[in-house]
């Protein structure tokens, strides 16, 4: 695809030429000289606008022709392929209704269905997350902080099998939730950046989120990692570094596409961006 980058910077290095022509012209003196060079020029520039209009025109087009073909392939792509799926859609470091929409509409026609949207309140509240988990070993929560792993853990297993130390601790882990937290099949993860006025709320989420990933994938249940072209800035290291697969391109098609393949099964890190070793689709494809 032709880069709009490029034609922006033809335009700036035409401008530049045509003001240093200018002042070499007013240096020598000759009016006459000047003028015929600043003519010169002129054509020069109305020629290269012209040129790059047409070649953005041109761009334009077949990228609007990409789109409409990948929209249009799209269905074939997934049908069935999620057939009776159910996708948890969990969300770190607060909620995007932009990454909850184009989720679902990854979905469309693949059979799959998003079950529920979990939103985890970060920093964590562990004294109110202590007082949920009354009966448990874990209503010493607050107090003793190597019990923060295993509980994550047992959460992202429940996450995925369903059990009463989620739906008793939910009021107090959820920012926002929404569908029924009775298990999953899959799972999608969004990950916000996230700061921390007290160090050991960070030391506290990093060690929650470790857990929780884990407990997720205990199973083997799929867990994809996903984002949008441009954020900023990208969570997909930290989607390896938990060993999650991932897709860089959630607004894109093909990025919609790969998600349902991950989630299907299909293992990589698929997108646009340098850390997209798995290109845009799987191989199966």
């Amino acid at each position: 695809m032709l880069s709009f980058r490029y034609h922006a910077l033809s335009l700036v290095a035409v401008f530049l030429a045509l003001v240093i022509g200018l002042l070499l012209g007013v240096a020598v003196g000759d009016k006459g000289l000047v003028s015929r060079a600043e003519r010169d020029v002129r054509a020069s520039l109305r020629k290269d606008v012209r040129e790059a209009q047409g070649e953005r025109d041109e761009a334009r087009e077949q990228l609007e022709e990409r789109q409409a073909f990948e929209q249009d392939a799209y269905p074939a792509m997934v049908a069935g392929r999620l057939e009776g799926m159910r996708v948890a859609l969990i969300e770190l470091g607060g909620s995007s209704d932009r990454m909850w929409n184009l989720t679902r509409d990854a979905l469309q026609g693949s059979g799959g269905r998003l079950g529920s949207v979990s939103v985890i309140r970060l920093p964590l509240d562990l004294a109110a997350l202590a007082k949920g988990s009354k009966g448990t070993r874990y209503e010493r929560l607050a107090d003793d902080p190597t019990l923060l792993h295993p509980f994550a853990t047992r959460l992202g297993i429940q996450f995925t099998q369903g059990g009463d130390l989620l739906r008793g601790v939910k009021g107090a882990l959820l920012e926002q939730g929404s569908g029924t937290l009775s298990g999953a099949d899959g799972v999608v993860v969004v990950r916000n950046e996230q700061e921390y006025d007290d160090p050991a709320d960070a030391r506290a989420a990093e060690e929650f989120e470790r857990g929780l990933m884990r407990g997720l994938q205990v199973d083997g249940v799929p867990v994809v990692g996903v984002e949008a072209t441009d954020s900023d800035p990208s969570q997909i290291q930290w989607f390896k570094d938990h060993d999650l697969s991932s897709v860089d391109d959630l607004d894109d098609p093909l990025g919609r596409a790969a998600l349902v393949f991950a989630l299907a099964g299909e293992r990589g890190h698929f997108g646009v961006k340098p850390s997209a070793d798995g290109g845009r689709l799987p191989p199966v494809l």
